[in-house]
């Protein structure tokens, strides 16, 4: 029988091997839900925010195994969902799908903010850009945004504008200050009923999402007059942007993203992160989402925290320049 020599391990090895070995048991046992996970929505059922967000509650269910729950909380524009938000328990179960309303131009638009938009929350990453357009219903005599705004000059105060987030409300407001135009501004406390009212005439136009309204874009009861990017989208490459249409300056990005409420631990935001990206980074992910209107993002936490910083003094800037009060 051969003989078997044992050979002395230094201590410096065995230093090393005893330390590695908390780092092994994070590595394979990293955080997943241990009870249904909600995703709350600061929009109504059939927004555009609600689509995808329903869109990932089915890709995680299928990479963790656990239930994933879209809860819509509108109203405010998307302040009830993060004062819910801000206060579900920091354990990775309780996180919300946030936008440029909640997260960048509703701190600007309220007197005195409910929540914090930047102390009372975990960026969680990035998730997507929206494609929005200034739409009008099929009744209106204006085949382009220059028609558009000649119709508004010849009656002043006459025609209007719906909203049904804070990148309508914005976006109306920034229409009537660039383009030298009065319209009344008709406020809704979500999308779907602004462009029920808008499609039956009720409403001259609303600047909307993709996903909202693409259906009723290709059926004609919609006309598009172009998108507010600054740059043309290749989800949408014959639509013009509003600033090269007429309206010089004009630009409004608006996005999604995920976030969770304050002090949720590392290894959870890493977790979180971690799945996120592996759903969303898919090429039928991104073919999924470009239906809905959506150029996917996908960013680390730390990235998102420093663009939603941006973000929300991006919007309070725009929010001043276009003349409207905080309420």
């Amino acid at each position: 029988m051969p003989k078997i020599t044992h050979l002395p391990m230094s201590r410096r090895a065995l230093i090393g091997a005893a330390a590695a070995l908390p780092f092994a048991a994070r590595a394979q046992a990293a955080w997943k839900p241990s009870r249904p996970v909600t995703l709350i929505v600061p929009f109504a059922a059939g927004s555009g925010t609600d689509s995808v967000s329903r869109l990932l509650a089915t890709l995680l269910e299928q990479e963790w195994g656990s239930q994933v729950v879209v809860d819509n909380r509108p109203g405010a524009n998307g302040a009830i969902a993060a004062v819910a938000t801000a206060r579900a328990a920091p354990d990775g179960h309780t996180v919300m799908i946030t936008t440029n309303s909640p997260h960048g131009a509703t701190p600007a638009l309220m007197k005195r903010p409910t929540y914090d938009a930047i102390n009372d929350f975990t960026p969680i990453g990035r998730m997507g850009t929206y494609i929005f357009v200034l739409a009008v219903n099929d009744q209106v005599p204006a085949r382009n945004l220059q028609e558009f705004l000649a119709l508004a000059r010849a009656q002043p105060g006459k025609l209007t504008y719906a909203s049904g987030n804070t990148t309508g409300v914005v976006g109306g407001a920034m229409l009537t200050s660039i383009g030298n135009i009065q319209m009344e501004h008709v406020p809704y406390r979500s999308t779907p009923p602004a462009m029920t009212d808008v499609i039956s005439g009720r409403v001259t136009s609303i600047i909307v999402d993709v996903a909202a309204s693409r259906g009723f874009l290709q059926e004609g009861r919609l006309r598009s007059l172009g998108i507010t990017s600054a740059t043309r989208t290749p989800l949408l490459p014959n639509e013009p942007t509003l600033a090269e249409a007429g309206l010089p300056g004009f630009e409004l990005l608006s996005w999604m993203g995920a976030v969770g409420p304050a002090r949720v631990p590392a290894e959870i935001v890493s977790a979180w992160n971690a799945a996120l990206r592996k759903v969303w980074e898919r090429q039928e992910t991104a073919d999924r989402l470009a239906t809905f209107g959506i150029e996917r993002v996908t960013s680390t936490p730390e990235e998102f925290g420093a663009f939603i910083r941006s973000q929300i003094e991006t919007w309070a800037r725009q929010i001043k320049a276009a003349g409207i009060e905080p309420e």
